[in-house]
C-alpha cells in the first residue's frame, strides 16, 4: 500500500518554522506543537490527503483525544479515543471509531471498536506463494463491533475477555473466470455473519505504552465464532498471540523485537477469517491479503533512534510466511525497511510515523515494497 498524507509535509515545514516564528494560531500550536508537561487532555486533527494503487486519490480526516484518568499517578497509561474517515475516488470507504482506556493505576483495561468499510480490494488466492498475474477485484462491505475488558491481577498480568461481531458480504459477477470464484479451495465466497466471544491474556511490564523504552508485552487471545443467523451453522476459532520486548541501549536508542502467530480453527475456512500477511505493523510493504492460509507467523525487530523530543527515527528487518497445516523455514519471505517519526504530544509520546518496507522479489514480478503513513508505534 503506497500512501503520502500530504498534510505530514506541512506540519514537518511548520515546525522548523515554528522555531523561528510564534505566527500561528493558539488552537494550532496546542495540537501539534507545545510541549505540554501537565498530563492535561490532548485533542489533535489530522485532515488527510492520500494516493495510493488501491485507492486513487483518498481524503479524509481523524480525530484524537488523549488524557489520563489519574493525573496524579504516574504509573497510569495514556487513554484515547480516535476516529477517522476516509474516502477515495474508486468509491471505497473506511469509516472507524476506536477507545482505549486505562482506569487509575491500570487497574482495568477496556478496549471497543466499531467500523464499517466499503472496501474492493485484490485477491490473489490462498497460499504462501500466490501469482500477481491471478489478482482478482473483490467488491467488500464489512461491519465490526469489539469490545475487550482486561482487569489487572498485579505484577502485570491481565485477564479478561473479549465479545463482538461481524458481518462481511461479497459481490461479484458468477459468471467471471477469477481466482475468487474458480479455485476451490476459497470457502465461504458470499461472506457471512458471526458473532464471537473468548478469553484474553496479557503480560505487561511496559514503562510507557505508547512510546515504550523497556518492558515486555505479552498479549493472547482466542475468539469463539459461531453464525449469528439460524441459516448460519459456521463454527470456528482465531487464536492470536504476539510477543514483544524493549530494550533501552542508550539515552535516544532503543531495540524493540516482535514475534506474532496467528491461526484459524475449525473444520471451515472461510476466507475472509484467514490470517492475512502484511499491514503497516508487521511485514510492511507486502500488500495486505496477498498471502493467506489457516496459519500466520512472522518477526521483526527495529531500532528507534530519538533525534530530539519532536523526531525521531527507525531502521527494521523482519520475515514471515503464512502455511495451511506446516511450517516451513525454506518458505519465509524477508521484510525490511525504515522510517520517520514526528512526535506531536511529547509528554505522551504520541506519534505520526511514514515507514517504507521492502519485501520479497517473486519470480517474473516486480520487488514488493510499500510507503505507510500511521498514527502510533508499529508495535
Amino acid at each position: 500500500m503506497k500512501r503520502i498524507i500530504i498534510l505530514l509535509i506541512i506540519l514537518f515545514s511548520a515546525s522548523c518554522v515554528y522555531a523561528q516564528m510564534n505566527f500561528l494560531p493558539k488552537f494550532i500550536r496546542k495540537m501539534y506543537f507545545n510541549k505540554d508537561s501537565t498530563r492535561k487532555p490532548g485533542f489533535v486533527l489530522l485532515p488527510a490527503l492520500a494516493s495510493a494503487p488501491e485507492t486513487g486519490l483518498e481524503v479524509g480526516g481523524a480525530a484524537l483525544v488523549s488524557f489520563y484518568t489519574d493525573t496524579s499517578d504516574h504509573t497510569t497509561h495514556v487513554s484515547s479515543l480516535f476516529g477517522y474517515a476516509t474516502i477515495t475516488t474508486k468509491g471505497q470507504t473506511k469509516l472507524s471509531l476506536n477507545a482505549n482506556y486505562w482506569t487509575p493505576q491500570n487497574k482495568i483495561h477496556y478496549l471497543a471498536t466499531i467500523s464499517y468499510y466499503n472496501f474492493p480490494f485484490n485477491f490473489y488466492g490462498i497460499g504462501n506463494n500466490t501469482h500477481l498475474a491471478d489478482v482478482d477485484e473483490v467488491f467488500e462491505k464489512r461491519y465490526k463491533v469489539n469490545f475487550e475488558s482486561e482487569f489487572n491481577l498485579g505484577n502485570g498480568l491481565y485477564l479478561g475477555y473479549v465479545a463482538g461481531g461481524f458481518k462481511y458480504y461479497y459481490r461479484f459477477d458468477r459468471n467471471r473466470q477469477g481466482v475468487l470464484n474458480t479455485d476451490p479451495s476459497v470457502e465461504d465466497k458470499r461472506g457471512g455473519t458471526a458473532g464471537y466471544a473468548g478469553p484474553t491474556f496479557t503480560y505487561d511490564t511496559r514503562n510507557n505504552n505508547t512510546y515504550t523504552t523497556k518492558g515486555i508485552i505479552i498479549n493472547a487471545y482466542y475468539n469463539l465464532m459461531h453464525g449469528a443467523f439460524i441459516n448460519n451453522g459456521y463454527e470456528g476459532g482465531f487464536f492470536n498471540i504476539e510477543y514483544s520486548e524493549f530494550f533501552s541501549l542508550s539515552k535516544k536508542l532503543v531495540l524493540g523485537t516482535d514475534i506474532q502467530e496467528q491461526s484459524l480453527t475449525g473444520s471451515r475456512s472461510p476466507f475472509y477469517l484467514l490470517p492475512q500477511m502484511g499491514s503497516d505493523e508487521m511485514m510492511r510493504g507486502y500488500y495486505e491479503g496477498r498471502f493467506r492460509d489457516r496459519n500466520y507467523i512472522a518477526g521483526q525487530t527495529e531500532l528507534r533512534y530519538r533525534i530530539n523530543n519532536s523526531f525521531g527515527l527507525a531502521a527494521f528487518i523482519g520475515t514471515g510466511e503464512v502455511f495451511h497445516t506446516s511450517f516451513s523455514f525454506a518458505q519465509l519471505k524477508p521484510n525490511y525497511g525504515g522510517g520517520i517519526r514526528y512526535f506531536f504530544d511529547i509528554e505522551k509520546g504520541l506519534a505520526i510515523r511514514v515507514d517504507y518496507g521492502v519485501g520479497q522479489k517473486p519470480a517474473g514480478e516486480p520487488r514488493i515494497s510499500g510507503l505507510y503513513v500511521a498514527l502510533g508505534q508499529s508495535f
